[in-house]
């Protein structure tokens, strides 16, 4: 598949990059463009991008007080899903920013944290982009806020006992999940040492959960990464096709 533009990728912290996703993308000899809006750096005319990716952060979606580039990237988002109908992908934050860009709404919520289960909704079963999935899939979950409405113009297709929002499709080229898949054998080490996700993994797995959770994501790796290669092969086929 050719693609001629990069991809844009919006990352909120340096350690939550698209993961074990830059090998597929290196692999497909697909270019992209990672701008950290963290540290500043300005969201770049949409035009000259293939595909918008939004990646996770530590931040939550409606402290633009905190971290005013928020309402920039709301809007950008929006011009990129709605006006231009450009491919998107959403993971974890990006998840919520997208549902919050596009009117719905998002919060605090009980926190998931640790190897959790989803399931698809019926929905789901007709979706290109959850196309080989099982009915039931063991993800990795870290997150306190939730999409508690999503957009009128989304469709959910997983969902947990705690979350009712875990992936979502606004038409054909936009895909999001609440869970993490990019994961590659540092991502947890290199996530407890931010202290926003450390005091979560402590408060909601015990003081010493650091060294478990690790190891049981590692045990999991090959299933990630195995899922991380559908949703690409699917939201590559889907959304940058327009067959979802």
């Amino acid at each position: 598949m050719t693609v001629n533009k990069p991809i844009l990728v919006f990352q909120h912290i340096a350690c939550e990059h698209p993961g074990v996703f830059r090998d597929f993308l290196n692999l497909d000899g697909i270019e992209w463009h990672a701008v950290e809006l963290d540290a500043g750096e300005p969201v770049p005319p949409l035009a000259d991008y293939a595909a918008l990716w939004v990646m996770g952060g530590p931040m939550d979606v409606w402290q633009e007080a905190e971290h005013p580039w928020l309402g920039g990237e709301k809007r950008a988002i929006r011009e990129a899903v709605e006006d231009r109908k450009m491919p998107f992908l959403g993971l974890c934050l990006g998840h919520q920013l997208l549902a919050e860009a596009l009117g719905g709404e998002v919060g605090p919520g009980k926190p998931e944290i640790g190897i959790l289960p989803v399931v698809r909704t019926d929905a789901a079963r007709d979706s290109a982009f959850l196309q080989g999935f099982p009915d039931s899939l063991d993800v990795l979950q870290w997150h306190g806020a939730e999409v508690k409405r999503a957009p009128s113009a989304a469709t959910v297709l997983m969902e947990s006992p705690l979350c009712g929002v875990q992936a979502m499709s606004v038409g054909e080229r936009a895909f999001s999940v609440q869970f993490h898949v990019e994961m590659t054998p540092t991502t947890v080490s290199e996530w407890s040492e931010v202290p926003a996700y450390a005091d979560a993994l402590q408060e909601t797995l015990g003081e010493h959960a650091l060294e478990t959770f690790d190891a049981l994501t590692a045990e999991r790796m090959p299933q990630f990464n195995a899922a991380a290669r559908r949703i690409y092969d699917n939201w590559k086929a889907a959304a940058l096709t327009g067959k979802a």
